[in-house]
């Protein structure tokens, strides 16, 4: 009997080992069944279905000229439906379901204890989009913005002649140093600590701190094209609060 693709994929994803230093990640190969990856493989679209990411009014005009970006859920419900629509309606319905989420809050519940105070409850928003890269993208060491819980990175190459190009993991080099999420940062101030290797069927995953930077050196190869997709958790508002978060933490929403 072949494997549940579904069931296999949480498998791997819920048993990844989690690490704690600099800020709670984990990173595992094989993540999806072979036979599920070329599918996977074979459902990406062209690129004439992305738009580039600064049109997308989610950064600042004229910014990352390099990435492109598509919401899956777009992709799923596009009319005229395009062909790739009926596998990326099963990729929502997997990650976006509310089971996965659970899987994830559970796999990283003492660092968001440590972030918010242990024991409350919250609702919380999801998305997925398929991004493309190409030759020249960077983003500097940053800690996302400050409504994200978790952040997942799946690797969709071909093959391993990228595996250099993956998103690293940086620690400033004043080791008290933090930010909220609201800033990019030079790379000149911090020192390399990781990178995902960028292989086919991998993914990157952490949970957003204050200390979680982590970014992209510029992509200098030349033809580059690189594909991902990016499954996100985000804070909505808490539902009941049982403890209250460390001292000077202040909620998302409630930031001037």
């Amino acid at each position: 009997m072949e494997l549940d693709a579904r069931a296999a994929f949480y498998y791997r994803v819920a048993n990844a080992p989690v690490l704690a230093y600099p800020f709670p990640h984990f990173y595992v190969e094989s993540v999806f069944p072979d036979g599920f990856y070329r599918e996977l493989q074979a459902a990406l679209p062209p690129l004439d279905a992305y738009m580039r990411i600064a049109d997308s009014g989610t950064v600042l005009p004229d910014t990352f000229p390099q990435r492109f970006i598509l919401d899956t859920s777009t992709l799923a419900t596009s009319d005229p439906p395009r062909p790739q629509a009926p596998f990326w309606q099963t990729m929502v319905e997997w990650l976006e379901g509310g089971r996965f989420a659970r899987l994830l809050l559970d796999k990283f519940e003492a660092a968001i204890a440590a972030r918010f105070g242990a024991g409350n409850d919250f609702s919380i928003d999801q998305d997925t989009r398929l991004i493309r890269d190409f030759t020249n993208y960077s983003i500097g060491p940053h800690t996302d913005s400050p409504r994200k819980l978790i952040s997942l990175l799946f690797y969709l190459p071909r093959d391993d002649s990228m595996a250099h190009l993956g998103t690293s993991i940086f620690e400033h080099v004043d080791p008290g140093f933090e930010c909220e999420g609201t800033k990019h940062h030079p790379f000149t101030n911090f020192r390399k600590v990781f990178t995902a290797p960028f292989r086919p069927n991998s993914l990157f995953a952490f949970c957003k701190t204050d200390a979680a930077f982590h970014g992209v050196a510029p992509i200098a190869d030349a033809n580059i094209e690189r594909n991902m997709m990016l499954y996100n958790i985000y804070l909505n508002k808490v539902e009941r609060m049982a403890a209250p978060p460390r001292a000077g933490f202040r909620w998302p929403w409630s930031r001037t």
